[in-house]
Formats: structure tokens, sequence, C-alpha cells
């Protein structure tokens, strides 16, 4: 086949730090072209120069054969390519119409034809098989749906080309299996896709190539089908021996009689009903199910972001306020919650803002916090965490995805939590630091803490004693430590077994 683009020896520099050195990528048309590696290995670098959002110091891109278009040339770069990123570039207040021909509204004497903007636009989704409709405001779409319109507003400027950044990260299972039908639909139609993800069982999936960044460089191209899943994580991390996760099969059982440090009872809202459990001190629980099944609406209750309509959550026997975050730190819950970009972080302060924002009445005050009180609470949670970063004063936002989770981690243990609650803790980071995150689970877990982990990766609950599957907002069974992935994910999706 021949090739739709060509990175020939891309080289890129950001002061002192080498962001590409030498990489080289082809992806042929009409594939769907994996490109992974650890946070850090310069994915994020060589998309902005694929798409045109920043100029290699070294080597070409080539697009069929003819060299990219001037930097400036925007017109040009959306021919060719585009990037559909993980946080959606869609306006909100704007309808599906309006999006797809953002700045390029049909006109008739120098004023928009609504009427003709509708029909092109339905047109153009009609097209593609995108069944949306074009007059709703695009925030109200679902996330699958957005990315189809994203994908159709590209595919509209001639670009056959398609950067798909993290797509499934906000999806469910369902959702993410039409995502890959739609994309093979479009392959099929002369689409070319290169595809970014975290998770490695996508890539066997849909794609039927792969290369592999790692520190910068070029490690791996080859087709998928002959790239086994340990070869791809040992070209990812540089050793042998794949992902080694914390099973709690091989551990000691948590005694009957181990009182209950946090108990759910009968809790009911926004998409669970009458949900109990309870966890006990140095247990970790895990709660699976679809994204539609209310497990993270049931975490978010537990740690107070969210009001249950019935029932209650008891720490050491007595009931929280609900609703109430505040309380449930006093009380002793720590959580890393499921959007670290949104919820678990403050991007544009440091390190060390972000560790002590939790425990800001113990450093100082008044309100009145002495700077190197803030720096030695995060200098330990560097230490203690892994954390790869210049010092305390380095903001959140220049650090990789699996740093920031960490800062967000070290956040929520600041305040010597009994409890802490994990919602998606590994979602968006690479292969060691998820190995990182989740050993760190065991280590609390060992000093007696009680963890909840809620996630959509299944590598993420085999830390759990036990896990609790949630389906349509019920609590429909629960597995202990050991368990198959088949009876997990048949317990999940509702599916019968044949025994």
């Amino acid at each position: 086949m021949s090739a739709i683009v060509e990175a020939i020896g891309v080289g890129r520099r950001y002061g002192p730090t080498v962001a590409l050195a030498d990489v080289s990528l082809t992806v042929a048309a009409g594939e769907s072209h994996a490109l992974v590696g650890r946070n850090g290995a310069g994915k994020s670098t060589l998309v902005s120069i694929l798409t045109g959002l920043s100029k290699p110091d070294t080597g070409s891109v080539l697009f069929g054969g003819e060299p990219a278009p001037a930097l400036g040339d925007r017109e040009a770069w959306r021919t060719r390519v585009a990037c559909v990123y993980q946080h959606s570039t869609v306006i909100p207040d704007l309808t599906v119409a309006e999006n797809l021909f953002i700045n390029r509204q049909p006109t008739r004497r120098g004023v928009i034809s609504w009427p003709r903007l509708r029909r092109e636009s339905r047109e153009l989704l009609d097209s593609w098989g995108v069944a949306v409709d074009v007059d709703l405001p695009a925030g109200e779409l679902s996330v699958e749906d957005r990315q189809l319109v994203e994908i159709a507003r590209a595919l509209s400027y001639g670009a056959r080309f398609i950067v798909l950044d993290e797509p499934t990260a906000q999806l469910d299972s369902d959702a993410i299996g039409r995502l890959f039908s739609r994309m093979r639909e479009l392959q099929d139609a002369g689409v070319t896709f290169l595809f970014i993800s975290h998770h490695l069982q996508e890539v066997y999936e849909v794609c039927q190539a792969v290369t592999v960044l790692r520190d910068a460089r070029h490690i791996l191209t080859g087709p998928v089908e002959e790239v086994s899943r340990s070869r791809l994580v040992d070209a990812m991390t540089g050793e042998t021996g794949g992902l080694t996760v914390v099973d709690a099969a091989g551990r000691e059982r948590i005694g009957a009689d181990t009182e209950d440090v946090l108990t759910a009872a009968g809790l009911s809202g926004d998409g669970f009903t009458d949900i109990s459990f309870g966890l006990r001190r140095g247990e970790v629980v895990g709660i699976a199910g679809s994204n539609a099944s209310g497990k993270h609406q049931v975490a978010e209750t537990v740690y107070g972001l969210r009001a249950p309509t019935a029932g209650a959550v008891l720490v050491g026997g007595r009931p929280l306020p609900r609703g109430d975050v505040k309380a449930a730190l006093r009380a002793g819950i720590g959580c890393v919650p499921r959007d670290r970009h949104h919820q678990g972080l403050v991007l544009g302060m440091s390190i060390a803002d972000n560790t002590a924002m939790s425990i800001l009445d113990r450093l100082g005050s008044g309100g009145l916090v002495a700077p190197r009180a803030r720096a030695a609470v995060a200098t330990k949670a560097i230490a203690d965490h892994g954390i790869v970063a210049s010092g305390p004063a380095q903001p959140a936002d220049a650090l990789s995805g699996g740093n920031q989770q960490k800062v967000v981690l070290a956040r929520a243990l600041a305040s010597d939590p009994s409890v802490l609650v994990l919602i998606n803790p590994t979602a968006g980071v690479d292969v060691k630091s998820k190995e990182a995150l989740l050993g760190q689970v065991e280590r609390i877990r060992a000093e007696g803490k009680a963890v909840l982990i809620v996630s959509d990766e299944l590598d993420d609950l085999r830390p759990c004693d036990r896990v609790l599957v949630l389906r349509a907002g019920t609590l429909v069974a629960e597995h202990e430590a050991g368990w198959s992935v088949g009876d997990l994910v048949a317990d999940i999706e509702g599916v019968v077994t044949d025994d």
C-alpha cells in the first residue's frame, strides 16, 4: 500500500530537552496504525508535527510523497490531516451544523444561509453514516457522537488521514465497540487512522500496524499480528517481563471479624439504587461495571461529591452529612477523582500547592502557610511516589499524565486518611506509571487503610480482595480475589455463560 504520510528522521528540541530524536514513521493508506509509548515518549510532539502545529528541527514530513505545507497554511493542512483529541474541540453552545461549518458557513448576499447550512450538514453526516441531529447543541451530544462529528468535520475539508488521540478514554465498552465498527467502515471508504491509546488490547482489536516510541526515539514498527503483547510492553518500557500487577489472589484473606471502617447502607442516587457494602481495615474492594452501571456515581457519593437520595455512608458507625466533601475529608476519606484535569489538580499551580491543598489548616494558621512548609510536603510526595519533576515549584501542567496522577494520589494521602477512594486511578497513564500507582495501593493497604477502587480497567481490580459488580444501577454479583476475566465480564455485560 502507498504511504499517506511519512515522517523521515524528524527531530525536535525545546531548549535542552530532546522531545524527538531522529524518528521515522510511515502510515500506509487505508490502515489503522497504532502509536504507543509511555508518557513523555514523544507521541504528542510527533502528532504536533504531523498536524502542522509545530515544525521539526530536523527531518521532513511528506503527504502522499509530497512535502508538507508551510506551517502557516492552515487550509492546506486541513485538507491532509486532522486530530480528534481526548478533550473535545467542539463548541458546546453551537449547534452540530454550526460546528461542522464553523468559519465557512454558506452565505447568500453576505448573510449566513441557515437552510443551506442545515441541508449541507445533514448531507455531510449522512454521507459518512453519522446519525446526529444537526440542530442539536453540540454540548448535548454524547462523547461518542462528539467524536464522530469531529471526524465528519475533518473529512469535509478533504482530509483522509485522522489522528485519534485516546478516543476511548471516556467511552464504555458498548461505545468503544461502535467506534471501532465505524473506524473499520471508514477504512473501507479510504480513511486512514493514527490511533493513540494506553489500552494495549485496543491496539490488537482495531489496528493493523503499531509503532513504539520510547525516550523520544523510535523503537519498533511492525504488523500488529507479529508483535506480542509482552514484546510491545517490553519495547515501551525498555525492560523485560511486561506489566507486573499485584494480584490479591496470593494475599492472606482479611479476617471476617475485622472491623468495617466504612459502610454504604442502602445508598440510592443518580444512576444507582439500594447499594450496600462494607470496607474493612486493610481491605481493597473494587467496583466494576460499564460506564452506565452507576459505579462512578456510587464512588462519588461515598466521597461526598454527590448527595444520595436514600441511604447513608457511615464511617466508624457514624453517618456522614450528605454531599459534603469537607465532612468526608474530616472523617478520614481521601479520594483520587476520575478526572484529574478538572477535579484532581489545579493545573496552573505548582506541585507544592497541589499536594498541600487538603492540609493547609495543618500547615499554618489564619490561612497563612509558609512556602517552605508546602515545599516540604511536596518534596516528601516526590520521593514517596516517584514523581519525576524538577522540584516542588514545577507547575502541574508541565508534568506527564502519569506524574500528574501521582500528584493527585499524594494530595489524597497527605491527610493520612483511613479510607482511600480511587476512581479510574490509571486512566491515561503509561504502563510503568500504572504499575507504580497500583503498587502504591498495596503499600497503602499494608498500612491498614481501606481502599475502594472503581475502574474501567480490569488490571486495576487485580489488587482487590473482592470485586462488586454493578449493572444498570444494581449490585448484581461479588467476585473474590482470583476471579476470571470471563466470569467478571459476563456479569458486567449481563451475559449468561455455559458451565
